[in-house]
């Protein structure tokens, strides 16, 4: 704030410099034009022959100044001079005025700087002559006065202006105290501590700053805690297939039949493959919850997405005997194309059909499905199978990571749907859970519907 102080100061100097001028001018212009006006008085004209007669008194009156030098001329119509300095310079002919109108102008007479008043005298028996009378005086009083107000002025100043730096440092201070003291209480933090700042005593000023900060701790501290659950979860998922494939391998070695031998590497692929499948489900939910929001969008055609999916899938359905099928459009119109992460929208297509392969049985009919209203843009993946279904009171808790319904007896991870909740969230989309063949109690089945409300052109894709 002092370097805008410092250059504001001389900038008021010269403003208060032009302003003092024009103050000290205003007195002076006025006794001018009084002077002016007196010796007009003395103006005659006889016989058509113009006459300036002073007399003594007015003589004293044009030498009393002792500051300045006053000059004085009179010329008749034609510009002949009367009375007075000949070096005295006439105004414009094309700007002659009014008679007995005074005007003012700066000029020069004899290299000094004058103020000049002047004024046309109409004289004569008719009144018809116009006689030019002009008194100028130097500058001198005026710049006197000028620079006694300047030091009236500046003299003040230089007193105001460090007792105004004094004054708003120790605002400052004071004011930036409390700031103060929050730095040193947040740098006085552990780095685990992630509870709220208290704002009591914080400047209203920066309060809206602290809760923003609360509010991404408390995001923060969430995201942590999810992140712990899932490491604890994701370690305890992982025990049970690395300990089975430790144990296999510990009867391998104490094996003495080819037959043992081989039984237990069967089982060290299949642990390994489960192993594998938790991983990777693992890694895709990962990838769902902490980059998603970060990837940019782009127009993505669902019913392609679809159809790759069940195309790759064909060969482990054959292997099955699982009638894999698909419903739907080629290809969906430009105009519907949805706004989002190609990558997220196949990973969350892929779950849903491997985990209808998983859970239907031998014989049984997995059907992806892709409707789109042409209209509002709104389009539905579904994904529907007639195996066992999932019980009402279960369908809410299969959304979370690592659950899996008892009974059904299939190898898995308990991360599938998770994984389709949070890449449809992430894409403004609602998941749906509902029976194949509602009303039968042998082959209710499951239909998992996804609805995406937007389309990528009302997204500004």
């Amino acid at each position: 704030m002092l370097t805008p102080l410092l250059l504001l100061w001389p900038l008021s100097l010269a403003l208060t410099w032009f302003v003092a001028q024009g103050i000290a001018s205003k007195p002076y212009d006025r006794a001018l034009e009084f002077n002016l006006q007196a010796l007009t008085q003395f103006i005659e004209v006889r016989d058509h022959l113009t006459q300036f007669n002073l007399t003594a008194q007015a003589r004293d009156l044009l030498r009393a100044d002792d500051t300045d030098l006053i000059f004085y001329q009179v010329r008749d119509q034609q510009g002949t001079l009367v009375s007075g300095d000949p070096d005295f310079p006439t105004p414009d002919p094309e700007l002659r005025g009014m008679p007995g109108e005074v005007y003012l102008r700066d000029d020069v007479v004899r290299e000094e700087d004058v103020r000049v008043a002047y004024t046309w005298v109409a004289r004569g028996l008719n009144r018809d002559q116009l006689v030019l009378m002009q008194v100028a005086e130097t500058r001198g009083k005026r710049s006197k006065l000028a620079t006694e107000i300047i030091k009236g002025v500046m003299v003040p100043q230089f007193i105001i202006l460090p007792l105004a730096v004094l004054l708003v440092w120790l605002a400052l201070v004071r004011g930036i105290r409390p700031l103060n003291d929050l730095e040193q209480r947040i740098r006085a933090r552990k780095p685990d501590d992630l509870s709220p700042i208290d704002n009591e005593h914080v400047p209203q000023e920066v309060a809206p700053l602290v809760s923003s900060i609360n509010d991404l701790l408390e995001r923060l501290k969430s995201s942590l805690n999810n992140q712990k659950r899932f490491l604890a979860d994701a370690a305890h998922q992982l025990k049970t297939p690395l300990a089975g494939l430790r144990m296999q391998a510990e009867m391998a070695q104490q094996a003495a039949a080819a037959e043992d031998v081989h039984r237990s590497l069967q089982q060290i692929a299949k642990s390994s493959v489960r192993a594998t499948h938790t991983v990777n489900q693992l890694l895709a939910l990962a990838r769902a919850e902490s980059t998603g929001r970060a990837l940019p969008a782009v127009p993505v055609d669902l019913a392609v997405l679809v159809r790759e999916a069940v195309e790759d899938s064909v060969p482990r359905a054959l292997d099955q005997r699982i009638d894999l099928g698909y419903e739907g459009p080629d290809e969906v119109p430009r105009s519907c194309l949805l706004p989002g992460n190609p990558t997220l929208l196949s990973e969350l297509v892929r779950n849903l059909v491997d985990n209808a392969i998983n859970y239907t049985p031998s014989g049984g009919v997995v059907t992806a499905r892709v409707l789109v209203d042409p209209f509002s843009g709104v389009q539905v993946l579904q994904v529907e199978d007639n195996g066992p279904g999932v019980p009402d009171n279960e369908r809410e808790l299969v959304l979370e990571p690592f659950y899996r319904a008892l009974g059904t007896n299939v190898d898995g991870s308990g991360l599938g749907l998770a994984i389709v909740q949070e890449i449809a969230q992430q894409h403004g989309a609602t998941l749906e859970l509902e029976d194949t063949h509602p009303g039968r109690a042998q082959q209710r089945g499951l239909r998992v519907s996804v609805r995406f409300g937007q389309r990528a052109d009302q997204a500004g894709l």
